[in-house]
């Protein structure tokens, strides 16, 4: 079967989702973004140098895990206009131009190490995930799947940028080491033997902050669903997949003791609240919904800057089984999402009113 032009309708989205996973690479592989100095290296001797000498297994598999993803979205996207051939040579292309720049401008960064290793891994990663994407495209059950996503979820530039947003807003939200739908760093609580640990008062902030979190999601999907009466029950369904892999996530990466940190009472209860928050929104036309998300984003980015400002992605690390960079890159980069969330959903939801793309 010839799925040439199968995925056009959606080309805005695979745009977004494959820009956005390129600035995750970029700032996964060049955080903290300090200390940059010429450290009289030369990016020669990096290509020529022994493979051994930088080489472990962690890091090459994670490496290429790291850029499987962007091959299969560059592929993914590239096939609407190129036979497979060629969007799987120039995905994987794409993936070593992007590997080589990364690894030449770590030569200036004294905490990176520039490495031939990880070119090479991160090549096979973007070459895998092309292959990948090819490769299922093909398969009858993923066209059944694109038709349910066409008969469910609005097509269009701009909701295609809404659903970029919400997986960006999902990326963030599964990291372990936040609350649900919070942004604050989970304390790294004492766990000596014998150690006193006092229960923390109830931070209203945080409450709120989680409720008016509920709140913009469902916001945001009322824009996605073709009919608004679905907003609630893709609500839920989202939120279990979060609850799902973000459980799976603290039990891999977190230790025995903290893996249910992330459900505090303050994201209990700010769940509850923003459910109710939106039911009532929802009683109103959805012209003055679109009002009340601008007017909770705006509240929700105060609050934001606030709590984030008091807290450093550094703190949680002792929660972690592997204290790899990797991990602090991740922490940093959720909450960094997390700030940039409600400015984008602001500009997103102006742009829905303006253009009437929401009835």
């Amino acid at each position: 079967m010839n799925n040439q032009n199968q995925f056009s309708p959606r080309l805005h989205l695979h745009r977004y989702l494959t820009v956005a996973y390129l600035l995750f690479i970029i700032y996964a592989s060049l955080s903290p973004f300090s200390g940059w100095q010429d450290q009289g290296l030369h990016f020669i001797d990096v290509l020529y140098a022994p493979i051994n000498q930088t080489f472990t297994w962690f890091d090459s598999i994670l490496n290429c895990i790291s850029y499987l993803p962007f091959g299969f979205l560059l592929a993914y996207m590239l096939r609407n206009h190129w036979s497979a051939y060629r969007a799987s040579i120039l995905s994987t292309l794409a993936g070593l131009s992007v590997s080589v720049a990364v690894e030449y401008t770590q030569m200036y960064l004294p905490v990176r190490v520039s490495s031939n290793i990880d070119i090479i891994s991160n090549t096979v990663g973007a070459f895998c995930g092309a292959i990948t994407a090819l490769v299922i495209a093909n398969y009858t059950w993923f066209s059944h799947l694109k038709s349910w996503h066409e008969q469910w979820i609005k097509v269009g530039r701009s909701t295609d940028f809404g659903l970029a947003l919400l997986v960006a807003w999902m990326f963030a939200q599964v990291n372990p080491s936040l609350p649900m739908l919070g942004s604050v760093i989970v304390s790294a609580i004492s766990r000596w033997p014998f150690d006193i640990v006092h229960s923390a008062p109830f931070n209203w902030l945080e409450c709120s902050e989680v409720a008016l979190n509920m709140l913009l999601l469902g916001v945001l999907l009322s824009t996605l669903v073709r009919e608004l009466r679905f907003t609630l029950s893709t609500l839920l369904l989202v939120l279990f997949i979060v609850t799902v892999i973000k459980f799976i996530a603290a039990a891999v990466l977190l230790k025995s003791w903290a893996v249910l940190l992330w459900l505090d009472t303050e994201a209990m209860f700010g769940i509850i609240a923003g459910l109710l928050m939106l039911l009532a929104a929802m009683m109103f036309s959805h012209k003055w919904l679109l009002k009340i998300g601008f007017l909770a984003a705006i509240l929700y980015l105060v609050l934001v800057v606030n709590l984030i400002l008091d807290t450093s992605p550094s703190a949680v690390m002792r929660l972690y089984h592997w204290h790899y960079i990797h991990m602090l890159n991740y922490n940093g980069l959720s909450q960094v999402i997390n700030l940039a969330f409600p400015v984008l959903l602001l500009g997103y939801l102006l742009r829905a009113r303006l253009l009437k793309v929401v009835k």
